[in-house]
Formats: C-alpha cells, structure tokens, sequence
C-alpha cells in the first residue's frame, strides 16, 4: 500500500523517539485533506492510537495507519525524507497525482 524508503525509516525513527513515541509500537498517520494549492494536501503525523475508520499497513518496519478515506489517493505511495537544501522533510512520492504544487506538499489526481 504505502512504501517507506530506508532513510525515511531512519528518520522516522528519529523522530518518533524524540517526541516520545515508540516507533517500533506506534504509528504514523499519513492522509489527504482539502486544500493546498493543487486542490488536495497530504497530512503526516505520529500517533499511538487508531480508530475503525483506520487501515493500518507496515513496511520497512514503519507503521502506518490510514484514514480509509484517503486510500485510494495514497495507493502506491513511496514516503520518503529529503534533508536537502529546497527543504527538508518527508515526502510523498504518489503516483496517483497529475500535479503537484512547487513544495510537495499538495497534489490533485
């Protein structure tokens, strides 16, 4: 379902240890809401509880939950962490999306 490359395993795991997280334990929330400049943006977060409305995936030994709502935008996604000079961090490498905007941080299909 979701993909997560070995440095955003990495960093994840940094992370997550650093805001108190388990990162073996919890999660990371990744969805889609309204907004942005192409009409849809992603949404990533660390979390220790899902709710039924949660599909939970693993890879990498990154766990990740999904709102189910927002599958069938993310399907195929690879999450991946740039630390580079246009900016640093994780992003959505969907190929779902027709456009994105400049940032990365929205997208429309």
């Amino acid at each position: 379902m979701i993909k997560v490359s070995d440095h955003a395993k990495e960093k994840a795991i940094q992370l997550m240890t650093e805001d108190g997280f388990k990162p073996f334990e919890d999660y990371i929330r990744v969805g889609v809401k309204s907004g942005g400049c192409s009409g849809l943006e992603y949404v990533l977060k660390f979390d220790n509880e899902k709710t039924d409305a949660d599909q939970v995936f693993e890879d990498n030994g990154i766990k990740i939950i999904i709102d189910k709502k927002s599958i069938l935008y993310l399907a195929g996604t690879t999450l991946e962490y740039s630390g580079g000079l246009n900016g640093k961090g994780f992003i959505f490498n969907n190929p779902n999306a027709n456009r994105t905007c400049g940032c990365g941080e929205s997208f429309s299909l």
